[in-house]
């Protein structure tokens, strides 16, 4: 596969577009064969003993070219590009409708959006361990200044004919104090290269890249829940995007083997190029 020179157009700002906010970054094993639903049979799936590498990004933007919004990247998996690899979303969710027409017409993203219901609960401060002291110096536990506080975050797809409850997800956050903030971990750069499109609003198959920079700690593993069946469903809804909700669902579902906190995150996303495939022989 060679990538070509033509870019999309853009039709809310020039690229490349610029987020800036927090995130939870979460890696799943996923069953290859539920990946293997979203990605086109072109792409080789990275996969080891019948899994894949998926998850989750889950952001709340305050600033960015459609303003404040969250977003919740389902990855269905990850797809050889030699020398390298990129991620596939399977579902983009996103409480903002001009994100929503940016990312199905210019980034060839499978958006919808969606409604991000949040509870903030309390927890109990509990007492000091021995080992408090240690985990408070790497920035696992709870400094004293700081209140432990839980959040649900129940996110629900909607569109003109159904409205659907995705997942719950529950995170346990720290609520910095007065005077001192938790340790948010080293400053770092990194890429995230991805493959969209083939899609209703952009049949053509693209890539792009995020370029991020962010304080960047591991975190304990958020917790992912299926609501009780609340779907009001049109009776005319096609089988296909339901079987697809459920699928997202699966990936959302799956084990958790590593869980990563950005904070003071930009995000600086490229336009994306379209990939011409050519018939080789190697």
């Amino acid at each position: 596969m060679e990538v070509a020179e033509t870019k999309c157009s853009s039709g809310y700002g020039k690229p490349p577009w610029i987020f800036k906010g927090s995130a939870l970054y979460q890696l799943h094993l996923v069953k290859s064969e539920t990946a293997r639903a979203f990605i086109p049979k072109e792409f080789r799936l990275v996969e080891a003993f019948g899994y894949t590498l998926g998850g989750f990004f889950l952001a709340s933007y305050e600033d960015s070219p459609a303003g404040v919004f969250d977003e919740l990247v389902v990855i269905a998996g990850t797809v050889w590009n030699p020398p390298t690899s990129c991620a596939w979303a399977a579902r983009v969710l996103v409480n903002s409708g001009d994100a929503c027409d940016h990312g199905r017409k210019e980034v060839g993203l499978p958006s919808q959006v969606a409604k991000f219901s949040k509870k903030i609960t309390a927890i109990p401060r509990q007492r000091k361990s021995k080992f408090s002291g240690f985990l408070d110096k790497i920035g696992l536990g709870t400094a004293s200044s700081s209140t432990k506080s839980c959040m649900d975050v129940l996110v629900t797809e909607t569109n003109d004919r159904s409205t659907t409850d995705i997942c719950n997800i529950n995170l346990t956050a720290v609520v910095p104090g007065m005077k001192f903030d938790k340790w948010k971990g080293p400053a770092i750069k990194m890429s995230l290269p991805s493959f969209s499109g083939r899609t209703e609003y952009n049949p053509s198959l693209l890539k792009y890249s995020c370029n991020i920079e962010c304080r960047v700690r591991a975190v304990r593993a958020a917790k992912v829940s299926r609501p009780s069946l609340t779907s009001k469903q049109d009776a005319e809804e096609s089988l296909s995007e339901h079987e697809r909700q459920n699928l997202t669902i699966s990936v959302m579902l799956s084990k958790p083997i590593l869980a990563l906190e950005f904070s003071c995150l930009k995000m600086q996303v490229e336009a994306p190029v379209v990939v011409s495939q050519h018939s080789t022989s190697r």
